[in-house]
């Protein structure tokens, strides 16, 4: 069993509402991807759709040393993925709603919304991911007005 799996399986464990299935299926697309010296750093589970009826989106979102990647098995064949390196990262909005939340990562390139996700994880994720993207960024003096913290 992968790490990526672990902790993903533990992160919906601890947020219950989140809608989220075929995390194995998902959690090995990642795997296939990750570079030998990445680390996976955090894993959080959502669905990449702008509809809170349209349930049959899941993904999962893993943060690594080196990016954000965000990966879905298709039922039948093939598979999205999609990465996020530090220099195209500007910033991350949540909206929190009655039932569940939403994670905005907004890149130079697009917006990525992730739904359905239970509003008790919105504030770790929040910290997981900017701080470790800034962190990488200070890293590549992408952010040289940024001070170690």
């Amino acid at each position: 069993m992968s790490i990526t799996y672990k902790m993903a399986r533990a992160f919906k464990r601890k947020y219950g509402l989140t809608i989220a299935w075929r995390i194995k299926s998902h959690a090995k697309v990642v795997d296939k991807h990750l570079a030998d010296d990445e680390e996976v750093k955090y894993v959080f589970l959502g669905q990449k759709n702008n509809w809170i009826i349209n349930l049959f989106n899941t993904n999962i979102v893993v943060l690594t040393n080196k990016r954000l990647i965000i990966a879905t098995k298709r039922v039948v064949f093939g598979y999205f993925f999609t990465s996020i390196t530090p220099d195209l990262f500007n910033d991350l909005t949540i909206k929190k709603n009655i039932i569940w939340g939403r994670v905005v990562i907004d890149t130079v390139k697009e917006e990525v919304l992730l739904s359905n996700i239970d509003p008790n994880a919105l504030g770790e994720i929040e910290n997981n991911v900017v701080e470790n993207m800034m962190r990488e960024k200070r890293k590549y003096g992408l952010r040289p007005d940024l001070k170690e913290v």
